[in-house]
């Protein structure tokens, strides 16, 4: 049950996602207080998330993995996250 509750608030905290390459609100900026990050591994949806999850191992973790595999150049021009979608809303529903 808690896990339900956990996944619950972080599609709440996370927000709605979209399709980043479908819709205009993907280039729109985020929210004072918050970063957008692009999630997936072939079709890549835009999550907005808190900037204090930068702080976090678990949040660091992914970042970690999107550096190994895009350096500091990402093709949706914001920061990517390569790695599923499911993964990356567990990860963030325990912060």
């Amino acid at each position: 049950m808690a896990f339900v509750r956990n996944l619950l608030g972080a599609k709440k905290i996370l927000g709605g996602s979209v399709t980043a390459a479908t819709s205009k609100r993907a280039t729109s900026a985020a929210p004072k207080g918050f970063l957008a990050v692009y999630v997936g591994e072939s079709q890549k949806k835009r999550y907005v998330v808190p900037v204090s999850y930068l702080s976090q191992p678990s949040f660091q973790a992914l970042l970690s993995k999107a550096e190994e595999e895009f350096g500091f150049t990402h093709p949706m021009g914001g920061l990517t996250i390569p790695c599923p979608e499911d993964i990356f809303i567990n990860v963030t529903a325990r912060l």
